[in-house]
């Protein structure tokens, strides 16, 4: 008797699930046809030395994350202050904006070696570039910030994973 009703619940079951795909996929459609808007940019303080953590090292340049500025902002982008420091000791300071969704990078400001920061005058979103000199966005995305076109977590999460620490909480 107990097998005979487990079945009509099973065959109820998968009856209905093209109907619960369909939903679901509905339901996608719908978030992809809402139109995405970036909230407003409020830039950090400047990095601090002691703040910075390195992540990625490449044949003229190491790349750190400014581990008070990194944000996981309500429009679903990766708010962090980025400095590439070359093996001559030059330093770039950079507050920068990443979207897991969609594989795009912005440059929101520069900072001034007085601790203030000047705007880009790029106001758009760049797809991740994972050649050449550009390969530190890349490694973000791929290895710290994002698991597919998802944002791999909060930014304590995001920040566990810099610093080497595996986590499977969010």
């Amino acid at each position: 008797m107990l097998n005979k009703k487990l079945r009509h619940i099973a065959i109820i079951g998968l009856a209905l699930l093209p109907v619960s795909l369909a939903f679901a996929a509905d339901e996608e459609e719908e978030e992809e046809d809402k139109e995405w808007r970036e909230v407003a940019l409020q830039l950090p303080e400047a990095p601090k030395a002691e703040n910075l953590l390195n992540f990625y090292k490449s044949p003229s340049q190491s790349f750190a994350i400014d581990t008070k500025s990194l944000i996981v902002a309500t429009d679903g982008t990766i708010r962090y202050t980025m400095v590439a420091t070359s093996t001559g000791g030059a330093k770039n300071i950079s507050y920068e904006g990443l979207r897991c969704q969609s594989y795009e990078v912005k440059l929101y400001a520069f900072g001034r070696p007085d601790g203030t920061w000047s705007r880009s005058r790029r106001n758009q979103w760049d797809t991740i570039i994972n050649t050449g000199a550009n390969k530190q966005h890349a490694t973000l995305f791929s290895e710290y910030f994002c698991e597919g076109k998802t944002i791999a977590g909060k930014a304590s999460v995001l920040l566990d994973k810099l610093r080497g620490k595996k986590t499977s909480y969010y």
